[in-house]
């Protein structure tokens, strides 16, 4: 299975399939938004997802922490007569901006994970190397960016960030090539790593589609904006906001992302400890949540065909109970310890 990450590079930008939310019709299945209920859309982009939730009678909280996407929005939000509210912020802090806008309790909270395709397709963003731009990739458009990590973190701790988080097998290799060059001169440009790194790892004839830049670029995206860490804090939030029967639809696109939405489910769906005729059975707090889907959701192969960004997307969803919300260890869900860097890693 390619990556998101692999996909989104290896795919050339614009085009019939921009800015086509993922899995719209499963999304609808499963968060079944009616009219008079309230959803929090976290990741509202383009507002694909929040379109057709309005279209069923909800009113809608988008939240979304890059102003281009609180920009775009505002002409929706004149069409929607008051129902669509759109909050410029981190959707890990869903429950807060939930909260701000006056609202106790939500019946559906969706979450589309990942970087999104307008930001990609942006060359001035830098999230992409298959156009030149500023080696940036800051959703917020602000803090710390990809080539301050670039150019100042240790090598040792960019080992770790390009090897887990890009899941790169040469990840010492890249490291230290990357010190080397920026020894000389600092990163600037995404062109310019993503050449040093075609130049150490080179093409491979059977994946002649996908740039060897790819999951270091994966990576540095996923530091820089915290994307791990954002996507379980957002998990527990919206366990805290959601009222019982409310539906949480999440929609991940890599493995490091699914992984912790499918920790956080089977944490928060168990209802028996492990226990064996050695141990007594331990003791589980209440569930949670309701396992709506037992295995991830994939597009059918009309939607791939049509819109190839949805072949690594994966569906999960439960529905919630009426037990008190817990606390989440979000490093115990999947979120790898990286180094801290003026407010990123933890």
């Amino acid at each position: 299975m390619m990556a998101r990450g692999d996909r989104e590079q290896s795919q050339s930008a614009g085009g019939p399939e921009r800015h086509v939310p993922v899995l719209l019709k499963e999304v609808l299945e499963w968060l079944d938004p009616k009219e008079g209920e309230v959803v929090v859309d976290g990741t509202f982009g383009a507002g694909g997802y929040s379109r057709a939730i309005l279209q069923r009678g909800a009113t809608v909280i988008g939240i979304d922490r890059d102003p281009d996407a609180i920009a775009g929005g505002q002409d929706l939000v004149k069409q929607s007569d008051g129902h669509l509210i759109l909050v410029p912020g981190q959707f890990a802090n869903l429950e807060i901006h939930t909260r701000e806008q006056g609202f106790t309790g939500v019946d559906g909270v969706v979450l589309d994970l990942g970087v999104s395709s307008m930001q990609l397709d942006e060359a001035e963003r830098g999230f992409s190397f298959l156009r030149d731009g500023p080696l940036d990739m800051r959703m917020e458009q602000a803090g710390p960016s990809a080539a301050d990590v670039v150019n100042e973190l240790p090598v040792k701790d960019l080992i770790r960030i390009i090897g887990l988080l890009g899941e790169e097998k040469r990840a010492t290799s890249v490291a230290h090539a990357i010190d080397k060059a920026r020894k000389e001169k600092p990163f600037s440009r995404t062109v310019e790593l993503a050449n040093l790194i075609e130049k150490v790892l080179g093409r491979s004839p059977k994946k002649a589609q996908i740039h060897p830049a790819t999951r270091t670029f994966q990576a540095l995206r996923i530091y820089v904006n915290g994307e791990l860490h954002q996507a379980a804090k957002a998990l527990g939030a919206a366990e805290r906001i959601l009222k019982p029967g409310g539906r949480l639809v999440l929609v991940s696109f890599h493995s490091l992302e699914d992984r912790i939405v499918k920790r956080f489910f089977q944490d928060r769906t168990r209802t028996r400890g492990g226990g064996s005729r050695h141990m007594p059975e331990e003791e589980v707090p209440p569930a949670t949540f309701e396992l709506l889907t037992r295995k991830a959701v994939e597009a059918a192969a009309e939607e791939t065909d049509a819109n190839p960004r949805a072949r690594s997307a994966r569906l999960r969803a439960g529905r919630r109970t009426g037990a008190a919300a817990r606390e989440l260890d979000i490093h115990a869900a999947g979120v790898p310890r990286l180094a801290e860097f003026h407010g990123l890693g933890g």
